[in-house]
């Protein structure tokens, strides 16, 4: 029989640390360390893209991850700042403020212990999957859109946050390139990419990536000091 209010609360930490073994900390360290390095730096970028400051993004990453790591009800559940509330966020706080995206966010932590206070999680099995994968793809696109002008070394002041308006200022920027950001950003990729399956488990490539770029960026000041 269906309970509105069936609340049981019941953190999967609890049943994981039942089972907690040296080599699992191993892995988590490794894993905790990868997100770090490649996480933070992306949140504070989301901080920028949205219009608040880089602190606001890293606040949100350490912040929100471990909240929903501890009370979560998954042992693989992820939380923080995405690339798919961009829009959202930036269209608020140029509207109404950023007193008043506080206010919007209470009011979605409200709303959202209001839907699970009713268990209305289980209705996502009534949503049509071409609107699940619409909804991915979009966020996919938008992620991609947001990095070009970095990917690019694009100079442009500020990037339009409705997706053909920045197409459209991305493409009249493009004499504006910079090769060897272009050549950094390649060479990234591809190490991510093609990174020794052999390695990945104890050295991810992202964490290679991010190294060989900033020793490549270090010794480009150099030669231009």
């Amino acid at each position: 029989m269906f309970r509105f209010f069936d609340f049981r609360f019941h953190p999967r930490l609890v049943d994981c640390l039942k089972s907690y073994t040296p080599k699992k900390l191993l892995s988590d360290v490794i894993a905790g360390i990868t997100v770090g390095i490649v996480a933070l730096p992306l949140a504070m970028a989301f901080g920028i893209a949205s219009g608040v400051t880089p602190q606001a993004g890293i606040f949100t990453a350490v912040i929100a991850g471990f909240l929903v790591s501890a009370l979560g009800g998954s042992r693989v559940q992820i939380g923080g700042p995405t690339g798919a509330f961009i829009v959202i966020v930036a269209g608020i706080i140029s509207q109404y403020g950023l007193a008043n995206l506080l206010i919007c966010t209470v009011m979605a932590g409200v709303i959202l212990l209001i839907m699970g206070f009713a268990r209305l999680g289980s209705a996502i099995k009534f949503i049509p999957l071409p609107i699940t994968l619409g909804f991915t793809n979009g966020i996919a696109v938008l992620i991609f859109s947001t990095q070009i002008k970095d990917f690019l070394g694009l100079k442009l002041d500020s990037v339009p946050t409705e997706f053909f308006s920045k197409i459209g200022a991305l493409l009249h920027s493009l004499g504006s390139l910079n090769p060897m950001t272009v050549a950094i950003a390649l060479i990234s990729l591809l190490i991510i990419v093609f990174w020794p399956v052999a390695w990945r488990k104890f050295l991810p490539g992202s964490i290679v990536a991010v190294i060989a770029r900033r020793n490549k960026q270090e010794t480009s000041n150099d030669r231009l000091l």
